[in-house]
């Protein structure tokens, strides 16, 4: 038998540089590039594996270890899971790092390689710089906090482990039902290790992403379920995009007539404008989505989580004898609500669901209702969009409503926390499948601005916005320079209104009167009061190599987000909004969201707030 010897750090790059996705005949390279940080527990190993095969696979350096996760998850969503990047992290801090990146990558089932060094297998040194001693056990290493956040997991003690734990990774980075992160935690000695490999180790691998069908049974009753129905919703969740679904629900919505809602993952599944598009469902839905979820006697989830947010806490699907048709890749996620599973890809399952309604429609009468409600929602969008006076200062909705007028299909929109997720899943027109991309599964601050430095390096050319507001800003805005090494445009828009204001609102409605929520003085007494802070934002991302362009008011702001778009450099729009506190915002919430209020207390507020909550949790169902 052929052998090569190579290193471990050695092996385990040119095997991924040989590894390939393939789906619909179509073939990509499933490592595309690996980030790196490079110290003392990957130098050497990963470090020297890929100076010795650079022209096999590129590097990329980032600024911090959570980011450079942040940025590979971006890339692999824009490239619908058919590619990914790996991470390389020295031990230590640098491990622990990408702890909360891994969580974000398998929450929302997005694929990404973690390849953290870790402490001496060998031992020689015990303990060395970074390591963490536990007592009663001597196997563990921080590394260890990635396991509960992983798809899988092995530690490389012996160069031999690394040929089934490289195919097992793999695999699981190419499953359609398992993917999300995957870790090899690689002692620093073991990197740097010979031995004689086999030759078929680094043999070209497609992996084929599978789209199984639905089981005949499994079909034949969700066919029965939805043509009983008289008010059947479609909500429409992230396996929708994952699957390259987009057309096949397009096609089944328009020949039945059944309406689709979107969850934040689902978003832009079907076009604005689509005649069945209802807008987005749960706590940050649209008013003609709730109410169609409340009334529907059917619901048809397909490739949805049913989060808390998209059920309203469980209040949201109110009808009695109300029942779901889950069409889902895992098996885990097609049983929820009781309902009647429809294991399989989303585009398989929508393509025989076709087949089998053929003939079918919803009454007229509903479809009549939900597009005179639409149209009447899609009035109340553009009044929060309408910028009033041009030499005012904008709302946030009126931010989105100028951004709204200048992109096309082509621009793509990248948020994940704070009001704006709320904002636009209630009133952005995506255009195109991939234009709205909000990551709301972890909703993790920090994650908009390296994520729009992996998505401009998947859709070169294309305009890439990252939506912040100042909280999220000051969580992570260092891959900006990553930005400006690697000549990418990205567009990002700060939007300044001095606080955490989300999570100050929150605070309101729960009786937590905005505490510890404003960037203010504090007081002797604890409160914030006086003006904001002297911070200025727009100036520390042009400290970081942005262009930046500060807009005051709805003209500036025109002309700015203008000039970003066409901008090829990387560039910054600063605008400070105007609150809802003065100015008329977004629609308010039309569907509740549990968060638990002091159930005891002295302040009026809550006390006010729990008898809120205790008249809101009684509408709380459990499908069964």
């Amino acid at each position: 038998m052929s052998v090569e010897r190579l290193t471990v750090a050695q092996a385990l790059v040119r095997f991924l540089s040989r590894q390939y996705t393939e789906r619909d005949g179509v073939r990509r390279r499933l490592i595309t590039a690996t980030w790196g940080i490079f110290g003392h527990g990957n130098v050497a190993g990963i470090g020297q594996a890929l100076v010795e095969y650079a022209d096999d696979m590129p590097y990329l350096q980032g600024r911090n270890e959570q980011a450079m996760v942040h940025a590979a998850v971006g890339f692999a969503r824009q490239n619908g899971r058919l590619s990914a990047q790996a991470v390389t992290t020295s031990i230590g801090p640098g491990a622990t790092n990408l702890v909360t990146g891994a969580a974000l990558a398998t929450i929302n089932r997005l694929p990404v390689l973690l390849l953290p060094g870790d402490v001496f297998a060998t031992r020689p040194a015990d303990p060395v710089l970074q390591q963490l001693e536990v007592p009663h056990a001597g196997d563990v290493s921080v590394n260890d906090c990635l396991r509960p956040v992983s798809k899988y997991f092995d530690r490389i003690t012996r160069p031999e482990q690394l040929i089934p734990a490289a195919l097992a990774a793999a695999r699981t980075l190419a499953d359609p039902a398992e993917t999300g992160a995957v870790t090899l935690a690689l002692p620093q000695d073991v990197q740097t290790e010979a031995y004689d490999w086999p030759a078929e180790f680094f043999a070209e691998r497609n992996w084929r992403l599978r789209r199984p069908l639905p089981d005949e049974a499994e079909l034949a009753a969700a066919v029965h379920a939805i043509r009983s129905a008289e008010r059947p919703l479609i909500v429409a969740g992230g396996g929708v995009k994952h699957s390259g679904a987009e057309s096949a629900l397009g096609v089944l919505a328009a020949a039945t007539g059944i309406p689709v809602a979107a969850t934040q993952a689902g978003k832009g599944a079907l076009p604005h404008g689509h005649p069945s598009d209802v807008g987005g469902i749960g706590h940050t839905g649209t008013a003609v989505a709730d109410h169609l979820a409340r009334s529907a006697d059917l619901v048809l989830g397909i490739g949805t989580r049913y989060t808390d947010f998209t059920t309203a806490s469980g209040t949201l699907f109110a009808r009695p004898g109300v029942r779901f048709v889950n069409l889902n890749i895992t098996g885990f996620d097609a049983h929820k609500a009781a309902a009647l599973p429809l294991v399989a890809d989303a585009r398989a399952g929508l393509e025989r669901l076709r087949r089998e309604l053929t003939g079918h429609g919803v009454p007229a009468g509903y479809e009549h209702e939900y597009r005179a409600e639409r149209d009447r929602w899609d009035a109340r969008v553009s009044a929060a969009y309408a910028p009033g006076r041009e030499d005012a200062r904008p709302t946030q909705p009126q931010v989105l409503g100028v951004l709204d007028t200048l992109v096309t299909e082509d621009d793509i929109l990248i948020n994940a926390a704070g009001s704006l997720p709320g904002d636009l899943h209630k009133l952005w027109r995506a255009r195109s499948a991939d234009q709205y991309h909000v990551e709301y599964g972890y909703s993790c601050m920090g994650y908009e601005i390296p994520a729009a430095v992996g998505v401009a390096l998947a859709a070169p050319g294309r305009p890439v916005w990252a939506l912040v507001g100042d909280g999220t800003y000051l969580m992570n805005p260092t891959e900006i320079v990553t930005a400006v090494q690697e000549d990418l445009p990205i567009k990002l828009v700060i939007l300044q209104n001095h606080g955490y204001a989300s999570i100050g609102s929150l605070s309101e409605s729960v009786g937590a009167e905005r505490y510890g929520t404003a960037y203010r003085f504090r007081a002797a007494d604890r409160t914030y009061t006086g003006p904001p802070l002297p911070v200025d934002l727009a100036a520390n991302a042009a400290s970081l190599g942005m262009r930046v362009l500060r807009a005051h008011t709805i003209r500036d702001l025109r002309e700015a987000l203008s000039d970003a778009r066409a901008a090829t450099v990387p560039t910054c729009v600063y605008v400070e909004t105007e609150t809802a506190d003065t100015v008329s915002g977004a629609p308010p919430a039309e569907a509740w969201w549990d968060v638990p209020v002091a159930e005891t207390a002295t302040r009026p507020s809550a006390v006010k707030a729990r008898e809120q909550y205790d008249r809101h949790v009684t509408a709380r169902r459990r499908h069964l």
